[in-house]
């Protein structure tokens, strides 16, 4: 089995704000996706479907101007462009049943690389049956700071696709063996996986 070109792959990360009750279930607000090179192929901000109870500004910096501006998308375009744009695509980033989830998307589990389930990344910071966040990860893997101040989509997928590059031979080798080198997702996440 050939290693993935790099046109194959794509990094994805999405923003979410809160609805409900409390503001405790996540609505997908903003969502952006690069490339191999780390060159911004999608960054938009969502219109709500229903009413947000928490717009999370100051982790999010997103606000109900972002989201009923002109510019944002309606939910079903973002979702039938992000189908159509990562069909046959490896797509690479951190929890990525979050941002499937939000999308309502399904993608082939084999074509994913998640960074957060990546077992020797786990098993380098001594917590191989935890999720690591992100900023963490890219901090003691990478000496790299991210996601301070406020969450920005585009540097998150970003530091997710630089996490990944850094081993991308030694992930795509064990793959090839037949060694998938990753943990499984949360299964109350399994709906997202084909």
């Amino acid at each position: 089995m050939a290693p993935p070109s790099l046109d194959q792959l794509l990094s994805i990360s999405c923003i979410n704000v809160g609805v409900g009750p409390g503001g405790t279930t996540n609505l997908l607000a903003r969502i952006a996706i690069v490339d191999y090179r780390g060159t911004t192929v999608f960054d938009q901000y969502v219109a709500p479907t229903t009413v947000v109870t928490d717009y999370r500004t100051a982790t999010t910096g997103i606000t109900q101007a972002h989201l009923y501006s002109a510019d944002a998308w309606n939910f079903n375009m973002v979702q039938s462009y992000v189908s159509n744009i990562s069909r046959g695509k490896i797509l690479v980033g951190h929890s990525l049943w979050n941002d499937l989830a939000v999308l309502g998307l399904p993608h082939p589990a084999v074509d994913t690389r998640d960074v957060a389930l990546y077992q020797p990344f786990r098993s380098a910071l001594r917590t191989p049956n935890q999720i690591i966040g992100l900023q963490t990860l890219a901090w003691q893997l990478m000496s790299r700071r991210c996601q301070e101040g406020q969450i920005h989509p585009v540097e998150n997928a970003r530091a997710a696709l630089d996490l990944y590059r850094s081993v991308a031979e030694v992930w795509e080798s064990s793959i090839s063996q037949g060694n998938w080198p990753c943990a499984l997702p949360p299964s109350t996440f399994s709906r997202c996986y084909l």
